[in-house]
This record gives C-alpha cells, sequence and structure tokens, in this order.
C-alpha cells in the first residue's frame, strides 16, 4: 500500500528531485562544517529557547524567594535575604550565557542565509539571462516565419535587451540615496 507520502513523491519531475537534493545536500555540508563546541553551543541555545526552560527558570526564582522568605518560620538562616543578591547574580550571568549562546547560533545562521541568498541572485540572474536568450530566440524565429504577421512590440523590444545588474543595484542605490535625502 502506498502512503501519501510516495504519491507526492511520484508526482515530483527529476529536475524538482534533484533541486530538493541539491538544497538537501548544501544543509548536509553546512552542518557537516559545524564543530563539536558549536554543536553544542547550538544545542543549549535550542534549549534555552524552549518553553520548558523557561517554566524551570520562572519555578527555579520563585522558589529561591519562597525559601528565602519563609527561612526564619522554620529556623533556617536565609541563605540569600532580600534583596537577593545571589539570586540576581545567578539570574544575570544566566542572562549573558543565553545571549553568548544565541548570538554564536544566529552568525552561524546569517552566514548560511547569505550563502543562500547570493546563490539565489546568481540563479535569478541566470533565469534572466536564459529568458532573455528565449525572447530573442523567439522573435527571431517569429520574423523568420513566412506565415507570421510582422509586428512591432515595445515591449519585446526591451525584454530582448539583457539585464545589466550592475545598472539595476546602480538605479537602487540611487533610488534609496533620493528616498533618504528627501
Amino acid at each position: 500500500m502506498t502512503t501519501h507520502q510516495d504519491q507526492d513523491q511520484q508526482l515530483l519531475s527529476n529536475a524538482i528531485r534533484e533541486n530538493i537534493d541539491s538544497v538537501s545536500a548544501f544543509y548536509e555540508r553546512e552542518e557537516a562544517k559545524i564543530s563539536g563546541t558549536q554543536s553544542a553551543i547550538e544545542e543549549i541555545s535550542c534549549h534555552f529557547g524552549s518553553p520548558v526552560y523557561f517554566g524551570a527558570i520562572v519555578l527555579f526564582v520563585v522558589l529561591w524567594i519562597i525559601v528565602n522568605l519563609s527561612a526564619d518560620h522554620f529556623g533556617w538562616p536565609q541563605f540569600d535575604p532580600p534583596p537577593f543578591f545571589w539570586l540576581q547574580g545567578i539570574v544575570g550571568l544566566n542572562g549573558v550565557l543565553i545571549t553568548i549562546a544565541v548570538l554564536i547560533r544566529q552568525n552561524r545562521m546569517a552566514r548560511v542565509a547569505d550563502l543562500r541568498a547570493h546563490l539565489s541572485l546568481q540563479v535569478n540572474l541566470l533565469s534572466e539571462q536564459k529568458t532573455t536568450k528565449v525572447i530573442q530566440l523567439l522573435e527571431e524565429l517569429r520574423k523568420d516565419l513566412p506565415d507570421v504577421r510582422n509586428r512591432h512590440d515595445p515591449e519585446v523590444d526591451t525584454m530582448q535587451m539583457q539585464t545589466n545588474p550592475h545598472a539595476m543595484l546602480n538605479a537602487i542605490e540611487a533610488q534609496k540615496g533620493d528616498k533618504q535625502e528627501g
């Protein structure tokens, strides 16, 4: 009996499967580059962001305060009387460690996102070049076929022109400059 996932896989073209495999290979290569230390820090970072950790910290702080405030009632010495100097230190250190762990993970994720964005840009530029070439070939074919009426289409003329990425970047930067000045 075939599963829903098997049916979905059968509907995918070979090109789509190759693209999925390429993306998977990209992520596997990036994961393989992670050192043991980096991996441990990222695991800790993920743990810090969990609801269980949040609940544990809240419970820890509440219990710390309750134990210290009720210590006199039970005849125990307060190990951290108000304003809870030791608790503030523990919570502050915890905050610094969480911040550093999250930043380490975000830095790696930003690097991967930059690589992915660069790849997307390269693919988009290549697609633009291919599309322009297809339009040029279609126009040549249209002009060569005697049964096809010859007509002028200014939009096609524009679309046949090669896209200049440098000119586009300059135009975007100029527009940003105009908006910032205005």
